[in-house]
């Protein structure tokens, strides 16, 4: 009989850390962790990929009632279990790493069988996206000089239009000034 790791935490606290790591691990493909989580993490996974081979409207029930995220479901049904279709059994593997620095805690990395890491392409591509991103806000910002510099040309012509109006202005008030001088003189 399997004895159950209790993992210093209550029943309900295990069992929502547990649900967080599978519907990781399955999101993921492979997560770091301490051993023994691992060890316990890999019983847990197993049956919902096994769940998931079943592809029936009561394991899809049991799925969700599980795994935390509805798209971690969906990628279980589509792209998981039918990678799985013709092992029994064995879809994770525990793979050890050594003592954490910290608290000396093994660690171990899970990880299902056939998990890929991501290629370079992947990278390229991410790398590839960065460069629009920066190409677009580059090109933004250049419109938003472009916008700053319009709106300082507009301000300049209507700086101009008060001056001259202004000008006018004083013009106008000389002329009236200059004869209220000569009105005054004529009656002095």
């Amino acid at each position: 009989m399997p004895t159950v790791r209790k993992l210093g935490r209550r029943v309900d606290q295990k069992r929502a850390m547990l649900r967080g790591m599978v519907t990781l691990l399955l999101d993921k493909g492979r997560i770091e962790t301490t051993l023994a989580r691992a060890k316990e993490l890999k019983r847990t996974a197993d049956r919902m990929v096994t769940i998931g081979k079943k592809n029936t409207l009561a394991a899809k029930r049991a799925a969700f009632a599980y795994i935390t995220k509805e798209d971690v479901v969906k990628k279980l049904f589509d792209q998981i279990a039918p990678s799985f279709e013709e092992r029994n059994g064995g879809y994770t593997r525990v793979l050890k790493l050594g003592p954490r620095r910290g608290d000396g805690a093994e660690l171990a990395i899970i990880e299902l069988v056939n998990y890929a890491p991501k290629d370079k392409k992947d990278k390229k591509d991410k790398k590839a996206k960065k460069e629009k991103a920066a190409k677009k806000e580059k090109k933004s910002e250049e419109t938003k000089e472009e916008k700053k510099e319009d709106r300082k040309e507009k301000v300049k012509e209507v700086i101009k239009e008060v001056v001259e109006e202004a000008e006018v202005i004083v013009e106008g008030a000389a002329e009236v000034i200059a004869e209220a001088a000569e009105e005054i003189a004529e009656t002095i």
